[in-house]
């Protein structure tokens, strides 16, 4: 059993007690509170809000009964207390909560949005642990569609970083009046904030499962970056005539040979270089004429003299290369500088910026 545990299973109610001496014969509660008291003079604190709100009643209470205990009965609650402790073999967190975070990554999206729902309304965890360790993604919408007393509750409960990233997500006008009703939160009672986390965790909780980790967008720019360019323009071609604003957003999400020069900060040249086998570079270099000239251009200036003296000389002696052979080395650098990004290694130069 673990010690809150312990302190959770108490009996009956306290009787009184009269000082200084303690009684021969100490109920469950006066125990807890002994155990209590001695952790606090050893300057240890227990998480006892993480017990009932009766339970902490009657543990203050007990507490407050109790004056003065005899070495000889201070020893026989702490043997019976590791005694407990020791004969324990397994211990659960207790409610559905804990469950759920000691589960955390092992349930399907659908069985744990469920499972939260159901915890929700009878739960007495704090929702603002949940939340504050949602990302600003997922806050966003429900920020936008709260009202200004609300959003204000929402930044004022979670880290400076992650509130400043959501209010820089928010219209000009409504970030500055959320911004305005922090001042005015200063009197907000703990159990309005508590009942406003728990509303926007079942929110949150309502909201579908996604049976993907990215948006449309993402996912098909992902796939043209891989596709013939003669494909990839096929399809953005027909994107357009579908729908123009889905064909733009997928433009700026594709990332090819042809972007490097407009998408790639020249410094980190010579980085992505280290990651692309240089036979496979001299391939792509010979093969990028007409429209992707630029890109081949830019990867020589941006690199040593001599290097690129070395790579021209060894384009030269390779002749015209095949298309399908040199869209196939661009891929092969494409991916390399996609894996850096991904990795956190380079950055890629917003289109907007660009």
């Amino acid at each position: 059993m673990q010690p809150l545990g312990q302190l959770a299973g108490l009996g009956d109610a306290v009787p009184g007690l009269a000082p200084p001496a303690a009684p021969t014969v100490l109920t469950r509660k006066q125990k807890a509170a002994i155990v209590v008291r001695l952790l606090a003079s050893e300057g240890l604190k227990l998480p006892l809000s993480e017990l009932s709100d009766d339970h902490q009643t009657e543990l203050t209470e007990a507490v407050g009964r109790l004056r003065l205990v005899d070495r000889d009965t201070l020893s026989a609650v702490v043997e019976e207390f590791c005694a407990e402790l020791d004969s324990v073999g397994l211990a659960f967190p207790g409610g559905l909560d804990g469950a759920l975070s000691l589960l955390d990554g092992q349930l399907s999206p659908s069985a744990s949005t469920r499972l939260r729902r159901l915890a929700s309304g009878s739960s007495r965890a704090d929702p603002w642990e949940r939340i504050t360790g949602l990302s600003a993604e997922l806050l966003h919408p429900v920020l936008e569609e709260e009202s200004v007393e609300v959003g204000a509750v929402m930044l004022s409960k979670l880290s400076v970083a992650k509130a400043a990233e959501l209010l820089g997500l928010l219209p000009g006008d409504k970030a500055r009046r959320v911004a305005y009703a922090v001042s005015l939160t200063g009197n907000v009672a703990p159990d309005t904030v508590h009942r406003i986390g728990q509303a926007l965790a079942a929110q949150l909780d309502a909201q579908p499962a996604k049976a993907f980790d990215t948006g449309p967008v993402e996912r098909v720019g992902a796939i043209l970056n891989y596709s013939a360019s003669i494909t990839r323009d096929a399809v953005l071609k027909g994107l357009e005539e579908e729908d123009q604003v889905f064909a733009d957003q997928v433009r700026k999400a594709i990332f090819t040979f042809a972007n490097i020069p407009a998408r790639i900060d020249p410094r980190d040249v010579p980085k992505i270089l280290r990651n692309v086998d240089q036979a496979r570079l001299v391939t792509a270099l010979a093969g990028a004429i007409g429209p992707l000239e630029a890109s081949g251009e830019f990867i020589l200036t941006n690199m040593s003299q001599r290097m690129a003296q070395s790579l021209r000389d060894e384009m030269a002696n390779l002749g015209k290369v095949k298309e399908k052979d040199s869209e196939d080395a661009m891929g092969e650098i494409v991916a390399a500088i996609r894996e850096m990004e991904a990795a956190g290694e380079i950055f890629l130069v917003a289109e907007d910026e660009a």
